[in-house]
């Protein structure tokens, strides 16, 4: 039975949070600022300045979203505070209320991080690139799983997800690729994926079925549209053209729209091939190419205050930042030994993954 208290604490709890979370967002502010933002939209010359239009109207959508989803939340909780009290003798609805109190509690705790992206790149769209690492035909192969990966991730968060630059691999897989992806606090929720990923499985290209290790790199930064901090002089610029490569169309390898971008100074590297004209590829490198030399700006900001710090330590093999682990039943014949009862390795094949899954967490 649901107990009438139980719910009564958890409603308090989320109620402290929501509060908490309204402080964080301080909407006095937000809707000043929102005010603001639709004084400019309503003024006759406003899409004179496209640019600027397009940006003024995704700001003010961002705050008008912020606060209606808490408002709405806020109401939310109110009417379930209310079912509590009217329907103690009633099992049924307080099994609704209580699945209803659950689904509160997930929205808020996705409001709760959403306010804790405050940095100053977080509400920028993204632009990854996935890089095959040590590995060959295996890696290639790792690079395409994760680019699915990250596709059905911006799928369920209702992000538009466009690719760049697009490199097959040799045998299988995708060698690199970039891709934009577009939407509120993009960077913000990726920026964490930054890093290097390991696979262990049993590997499919490897006719004796024997456990591979891969590695694939991933590459997150925030697009600027327009940085006055960052100056690009085009003499510090080398400009290749090339064919782009595909599977055909109007100008799929027949002209050379493509446009690799190199900056001589710090050596970063930018191609794009998507857009249909030179022109639009080399805009779209060159807002790449800002987003890197800002996210280097940034990063060396960091390192020096780390270095004032004294945090000098760097975890190197373990450079991984996340670990798939595919095939552990093999890891564990390599461990025969650390077991009691050895005659379980003689059932592998059987459901006791609860039985050895302590174990294997230490092992990996």
């Amino acid at each position: 039975m649901i107990q009438i208290d139980e719910l009564k604490l958890n409603i308090k709890q989320l109620q402290q949070k929501l509060n908490g979370i309204g402080e964080s967002l301080d909407l006095p502010k937000l809707r000043e600022e929102l005010g603001s933002l639709t004084e400019q939209q309503h003024k006759a010359d406003f899409w004179e300045n496209i640019k600027n239009a397009q940006q003024v109207s995704q700001r003010a959508k961002s705050i008008e979203n912020k606060i209606t989803s808490y408002e709405k939340l806020c109401k939310r909780l109110a009417d379930v505070n209310d079912l509590v009290e009217l329907c103690e003798s009633d099992e049924a609805l307080l099994e609704e209320t209580a699945a209803e109190l659950g689904q509160i509690d997930i929205d808020v705790n996705e409001m709760h991080v959403a306010t804790l992206l405050s940095g100053k790149f977080d509400s920028n769209n993204a632009i990854c690139t996935l890089h095959a690492g040590a590995g060959g035909t295996e890696a290639q192969d790792w690079v395409q799983m994760l680019y699915r990966m990250y596709t059905r991730y911006c799928e369920r968060r209702g992000y538009k997800l466009t690719e760049l630059d697009y490199l097959d691999g040799e045998e299988a897989g995708i060698k690199s690729v970039t891709f934009k992806v577009e939407g509120e606090n993009a960077y913000g929720y990726l920026k964490a994926e930054k890093g290097v990923h390991r696979l262990v499985r049993i590997s499919p290209f490897d006719a004796n079925k024997r456990r591979h290790t891969s590695f694939a790199s991933l590459e997150v930064m925030p697009e600027l549209q327009t940085d006055s901090e960052i100056v690009i002089d085009d003499k510090d610029l080398k400009i290749d053209t090339y064919r782009s490569s595909g599977a055909g169309g109007q100008h799929v390898n027949k002209t050379e729209s493509a446009i690799r971008i190199t900056h001589l100074p710090t050596g970063i590297v930018v191609s794009c091939q998507n857009e249909r004209s030179q022109i639009q590829n080399r805009e779209q490198a060159m807002n790449m190419l800002r987003s890197k030399l800002a996210e280097l700006k940034e990063r060396e900001q960091m390192e020096e205050a780390a270095a004032i710090k004294g945090e000098i330590k760097k975890i190197e093999w373990g450079s991984q930042i996340r670990s798939y682990v595919f095939c552990p039943y093999t890891l564990v014949k390599d461990h025969r030994t650390n077991f009691e009862n050895s005659n379980v390795l003689d059932v592998m094949d059987g459901n006791i993954q609860p039985f050895i899954e302590d174990y294997l967490t230490k092992a990996i």
